[in-house]
């Protein structure tokens, strides 16, 4: 999720009245220095940058307003000047940025020589600039470059750095054409137009399918299936079409595409029928249908993606079929299966058959750990949720260290002009390779200064010494908990849905425009507001603390009270919607570990896992005592449920 800031002089002010510092201490005229130079680097106003960078000299920020002036000339800079910055800089984030940037425009040039004097300095690079490390490699003919660019074939989200790359590979005879038809169905089945007509282009001439085809799959996969040639069959080519227009239409519509799928099934071979079959089941699965088991077992031996064989997993959970939940685990490939969530459920299917001292060896290799998975093993070993003990304190030396780091001291002042991005990128920076008595130092320097996020992340990463009043913060109680009371929520929950939405920011806006502690979208503050009898209300009023915090504990009781007053459905109906948390219930009653694990959308299934996961840890801070989490999950009821909110629905 993006986060903003509040105005940076009013947040300046709070945090420095706080702190008890004198505000021109804090917000001087430099700062509106950096403020002004960022404005104009926004504009692309050369001229305004850098009468902005001659006010900045000195200034804790300067190097961002030089990195800014370079930046709006990277496309024809003298590489002399970028070297001096990158010498000057050395060992800072914006060098490493500035790094990245000129990399890039280096790589579009074609100037190898100096790409490849850089490359191994760069820190933080990404999927572009790996990409066009591997075309400079491959221009020195380095034959390993195409062994690792063979790593890319089958990802569909690939940037155009990596389309040579990719172009080489078929020019080597690294790819075949079944590889390349793999591809091609990838890219349609996300819609990525122009990727699939490049992807096209890889095929012999009298193969490769016109772009108005690949569209009208992309758009409208029934309607091309409806006007199938009688003989489409023949060749190669007809056959990957419809495999590619059927999964289309699976992802719009399972059964339907089930539906267009049995009268043709005899014209596919038993691999393209398999490949068809994997992904009715996937889809299927995705929209808890139950033929998704009968779809996976037709695709019988088919290799699967991990977004299939995770939903193969899913969907023998949800018919609680523990003897295929326990083979299809086995089936998944290395990176899925040691991952908690997937040892977690195969020592629950192991139990269940009968191997209960097989599923212990499962649940020790992952208890004692602040995850959801964790919790959930640590209880079926009899193991309550607590916390561990409390590190001692950082020492007044360690916290001066923390506030005199470099980067630590231009996160400070990034927050302090409202550039949050970027000082969260300086915080990071500033916690790499560290120790965990500099990660509790950096956490209690973030409380002090109220950046409460920097806080729990700094806190999040330790590894023996923890303190978990620190991973756990609970800012403003004295006005969050007498709310809660008021509408009988449970606090600890309150605050673990609060700690995933915005970890306490303020003024958090995400992408979506949800506003504010409790991540609150306009319309819905908007429909809480009139519920509410507020007059003249404003949605800028939602990043008022208690404005914020008022209606989202108000819509949290609304969802809350009209779906069971069970916490599990109301915090996947506060990230989704209340009306998707209904639909992904069962016909019968379900634990409610499975109902999380087979929500459809990542995101949520995400989303709520981390808030129950918070829950119990502030309700183990909260009430002194240890807590379960397959208490608080319970046990979802059935679709069909009285469930509605005093005769009208929420939005």
């Amino acid at each position: 999720m993006r986060l903003g800031l509040c105005g940076w002089r009013r947040c300046v002010a709070s945090i420095v009245l706080a702190l008890g510092m004198p505000i021109a201490a804090a917000a001087s005229a430099a700062d509106e220095s950096i403020v002004a130079a960022q404005d104009a680097f926004r504009a692309g106003d050369k001229v305004k940058l850098a009468t902005q960078l001659a006010a900045s000299r000195g200034h804790e920020l300067e190097a961002y307003v030089e990195y800014w002036s370079l930046q709006l000339r990277l496309d024809d800079m003298p590489a002399a000047e970028v070297s001096g910055f990158l010498q000057r800089q050395r060992g800072t984030l914006v060098a490493d940025r500035l790094r990245g940037d000129w990399l890039k425009q280096l790589g579009k040039s074609g100037r190898w020589e100096e790409f490849d004097r850089e490359y191994p300095a760069l820190v933080y690079g990404d999927q572009e600039t790996t990409c066009y490390a591997l075309q400079s490699r491959l221009a020195r003919r380095d034959q390993a470059a195409l062994a690792e660019a063979r790593e890319l074939w089958l990802d569909p989200s690939l940037p155009p750095s990596c389309e040579p790359v990719l172009e080489a590979l078929v020019a080597a005879g690294r790819v075949k054409d079944e590889e390349v038809w793999q591809r091609l169905r990838a890219l349609l089945e996300t819609k990525r137009l122009s990727a699939a007509k490049a992807t096209a282009a890889f095929l012999p001439p009298n193969r490769q399918p016109d772009a108005a085809t690949l569209e009208r799959i992309i758009d409208a996969p029934a309607a091309y299936l409806h006007k199938l040639k009688p003989n489409f069959a023949a060749t190669r080519s007809g056959r990957e079409l419809a495999m590619a227009a059927l999964a289309r239409l699976a992802r719009q519509d399972s059964e339907a595409a089930a539906r267009a799928f049995e009268p043709l099934k005899g014209k596919f071979s038993g691999a393209e029928r398999g490949y068809i079959y994997a992904q009715l089941g996937w889809q299927g699965a995705l929209r808890h249908q139950p033929e998704a088991l009968a779809w996976y077992k037709a695709a019988g031996d088919t290799p699967l993606s991990d977004a299939q064989a995770a939903w193969k997993v899913r969907a023998a959970l949800r018919a609680q079929d523990w003897r295929m939940v326990r083979d299809a685990i086995e089936d998944l490939p290395p990176q899925l299966s040691t991952q908690p969530d997937w040892i977690y459920w195969r020592g629950r299917a192991l139990a269940a058959l009968g191997r209960r001292d097989d599923a212990q060896l499962l649940y020790r290799s992952i208890a004692g750990q602040p995850n959801f998975y964790s919790n959930l093993a640590s209880e079926e070993l009899g193991l309550p949720i607590t916390v561990p003990p409390r590190a001692v304190g950082p020492t007044r030396e360690e916290i001066d260290a923390v506030s005199n780091t470099p980067a630590i001291r231009r996160a400070l002042a990034l927050f302090r002009v409202d550039l949050r991005p970027d000082a969260v990128r300086e915080w990071s920076w500033a916690l790499r390779g560290q120790n965990d008595r500099y990660f509790l130092a950096s956490a209690e320097v973030a409380k002090r200064h109220q950046i409460f996020d920097r806080a729990i992340s700094s806190a999040d990463r330790t590894r023996d010494e923890h303190d978990y009043d620190l991973r756990y913060l609970a800012p403003f109680r004295d006005r969050i908990e007498p709310r809660a009371r008021e509408l009988a929520l449970d606090e600890s929950w309150v605050y673990g849905l609060m700690r995933q939405e915005s970890r306490f920011v303020m003024d958090a806006k995400s992408s979506a425009g949800a506003r504010g502690l409790m991540q609150v979208m306009p319309a819905t503050a908007k429909w809480l507001a009139r519920k509410l009898g507020l007059k003249d209300f404003s949605v800028s009023q939602m990043s008022d603390m208690d404005t914020n915090v008022a209606l989202g504990t108000q819509y949290l009781k609304l969802v809350l009270d009209g779906l069971d007053n069970h916490p599990v459905l109301a915090s996947a109906a506060y990230n989704a919607g209340p009306n998707r948390a209904r639909r992904w219930r069962d016909s019968r009653p379900l634990e409610g570990a499975i109902y999380v694990e087979t929500i459809p959308l990542n995101e949520t299934r995400d989303y709520v896992k981390k808030v129950m996961s918070n829950t119990v840890y502030y309700a183990t801070l909260f009430e002194g005592k240890p807590q379960s989490i397959k208490a608080r999950l319970g046990v979802i009821r059935p679709n069909g449920a009285a469930d509605a909110v005093a005769g009208e629905d929420v939005p």
